[in-house]
């Protein structure tokens, strides 16, 4: 079975973890940047975050036969700290890079006017840099924010294929597959979605379409959660075809609307390093 998470946060995660979602089939992921966990104090903190999520991640994850890549933007609950929001004017050169397959995470968080502004204009950026989206849905009335959500990328002129609208549940799934954009949904411990609801909605509205993640990241989630969910899917009937279609060639599909997916399995290297650090530890 092959598995690309398209939506992780590897930087929270550990070595162990990688090689655990290697043994249980992931070869590809995308790190969506987003916050800290405490709020960031200047915009200079997010450039060296970003210059990880495009040097030294890739680097550990190809250790353990994994292809990383990442996507870049304010996200939407440091969109409302006035002291981050000048990072919006440095997001161009970043954007431009090979690793970069999307703008994201960008949308809405409490839905206010900064957060409406930064949306704009970051599709705006997508559209520009000819980039898919990675859109945030709001965890409080997620009905409504998603809506507004929809109403912003429609406004952008953003083609809706190029925009997946990410932590869906049963009441937002159908009006974003009615839009034409992407559906994404975060499999996760206590909240979110779980394996049998993502099942269900996947009986319910099939496979095209449709993105699996784990987001897991530095709170209770599970990296392992694509695998969960794709033993689910074949216990519950589906064929390995629409297994595969959904937690690999979906993703694919995707991300490589960006035309910066390389797919090759890296070769781990246990003599190599990045800028003189590498993953081992005691000793050479």
């Amino acid at each position: 079975m092959r598995i690309f998470d398209p939506h992780i946060h590897m930087t929270s995660r550990t070595t162990d973890d990688y090689e655990a979602m290697h043994a249980a089939g992931v070869r590809a992921v995308v790190e969506p940047a987003f916050w800290l966990g405490q709020p960031r104090t200047s915009p200079e903190s997010f450039y060296d975050y970003f210059d990880a999520l495009l040097g030294w991640e890739p680097y550990r994850a190809a250790q353990f036969g994994i292809q990383h890549f990442c996507t870049i933007a304010l996200n939407p609950k440091e969109a409302n700290d006035p002291r981050c929001r000048p990072v919006l004017d440095e997001l161009p050169r970043y954007l431009a890079k090979d690793r970069v397959v999307a703008v994201g995470e960008i949308g809405y968080d409490s839905m206010t006017p900064e957060e409406d502004e930064a949306l704009a204009l970051q599709l705006r950026l997508a559209i520009e840099h000819e980039l898919p989206a990675l859109v945030h849905t709001p965890h409080r009335d997620k009905v409504t924010g998603t809506r507004r959500t929809l109403d912003v990328v429609r406004e952008s002129g953003i083609a809706p294929e190029l925009v997946v609208l990410d932590h869906l549940n049963e009441l937002t799934v159908g009006m974003v597959l009615d839009s034409g954009c992407w559906a994404g949904f975060s499999v996760y411990p206590r909240t979110k979605m779980s394996e049998d609801r993502m099942v269900t909605i996947l009986q319910e509205h099939g496979a095209e379409r449709m993105l699996v993640n784990s987001a897991a990241d530095w709170g209770r989630s599970d990296p392992l959660k694509t695998r969960k969910t794709a033993d689910a899917m074949l216990a519950a009937g589906f064929d390995d075809d629409t297994v595969d279609r959904v937690l690999w060639r979906n993703p694919v599909a995707f991300y490589g609307q960006s035309g910066r997916l390389d797919l090759d399995e890296p070769k781990p290297d246990e003599e190599s390093s990045f800028q003189g650090n590498s993953v081992r530890r005691g000793g050479e």
